[in-house]
């Protein structure tokens, strides 16, 4: 699990989905959680923290796999931090949620789109007419703001 420190922001990334199973969600594991809390000892509750992870740390859509189950316990290590922006793919779409201090910010895909939660018989390729996809298809960028010190997202799409 790699962390770095870049501009007074601290950045963690995860692997939730070796233990994957279809069907199942997304998990950290032990080994993770234990880690997260050595790298954060002793650090400032001021620092930003981005979180990057593959699926999703809340549970969007439990019938197609999108979330992670043991998320909770990565999100009560994170919650004493004044700003914490989680980033995930998985999905291929803009889904954010906000819950105290903590943005979640899922990001659309660069190779294709996937269908809103629950409007298909299952996740997987969308297919869509080749003049709408590029509208579909992006990339999310995160700046630091510094007054009020916080992170800001910029979502494009590669049309």
């Amino acid at each position: 699990m790699p962390s770095f420190d870049r501009a007074g922001v601290h950045f963690v990334a995860f692997v939730n989905v070796l233990q994957f199973k279809p069907g199942g969600l997304g998990t950290l594991g032990a080994d993770q959680l234990t880690w997260l809390a050595a790298d954060l000892k002793g650090r400032s509750a001021s620092t930003p923290i981005v979180v990057f992870a593959h699926m999703p740390l809340w549970t969007i859509y439990q019938s197609w796999g999108w979330g992670t189950g043991d998320a909770d316990q990565l999100m009560a290590q994170l919650r004493r931090f004044g700003s914490v922006t989680v980033l995930n793919g998985h999905i291929h779409q803009i889904v954010q949620k906000v819950e105290g201090n903590v943005t979640f910010h899922t990001a659309r895909s660069t190779a294709y789109p996937q269908p809103a939660p629950g409007e298909a018989s299952g996740p997987g390729p969308l297919k869509v007419p080749a003049d709408q996809l590029p509208g579909m298809l992006g990339i999310t960028s995160v700046s630091v703001v510094k007054h009020p010190r916080s992170l800001a997202l910029s979502d494009t799409t590669l049309a």
